[in-house]
């Protein structure tokens, strides 16, 4: 490996004082409340930018689709696992194309909880914390290597998404990773 070259390796949720200029990634970031993964991977920004928001993309590692022109105030329609009505709540935050892309998370809706087999308990809980957001800052690296980070915050203290979530965003960032540099996404864990 060239030793110039920066390791491709990934951190979550750690300490990585990976820097963005937007203050939400680093030393204070209140892991309590929040969830990050930093991802070093060998694409360009713009690759990057496009596996965020193309379908034919996530469809292939995420395993679903999401629907918007990707402007600021527009609606954001996932598509998959029960999910696909339009919610005006679920939102395009920020959206500057090879850099940093930002939504609210989608709303945990009875098909959603059916698909993936969720008591009615546990979709009740889900259901009444407070909407979260998603944001993923996308910086070179170096000539060949892209930072991508992703800040999931807005999570109440104690919230079982934010407990759910950090088991599911370190598989997924993984696979999106395997795709940009090997051309496939990983198999789904077992």
């Amino acid at each position: 490996m060239d030793s110039t070259a920066p390791d491709t390796n990934t951190t979550a949720g750690t300490d990585t004082g990976a820097g963005t200029g937007t203050g939400d990634v680093g030393p204070d970031l209140d892991r309590t409340t929040a969830f990050d993964y930093t991802a070093y991977i060998r694409s360009t920004p713009d690759q990057i930018w496009q596996a965020l928001t193309d379908p034919a993309s996530t469809s292939r590692y995420w395993g679903m689709t999401f629907a918007s022109d990707w402007q600021v105030g527009s609606t954001v329609i996932w598509q998959g696992m029960g999910l696909g009505d339009a919610d005006p709540e679920q939102v395009v935050l920020a959206a500057e194309p090879g850099r940093r892309l930002s939504y609210t998370w989608h709303t945990f809706i009875p098909a959603f909880a059916e698909t993936v087999g969720m008591d009615e308990a546990l979709h009740a809980q889900l259901a009444a914390e407070s909407r979260s957001k998603v944001t993923y800052e996308i910086e070179p690296a170096g000539p060949t290597v892209t930072r991508l980070t992703v800040v999931h915050d807005g999570f109440d203290r104690g919230s079982l998404t934010l407990a759910m979530i950090r088991d599911g965003w370190p598989p997924l960032l993984s696979s999106l990773k395997t795709l940009l540099e090997t051309g496939e996404p990983l198999p789904e864990p077992e």
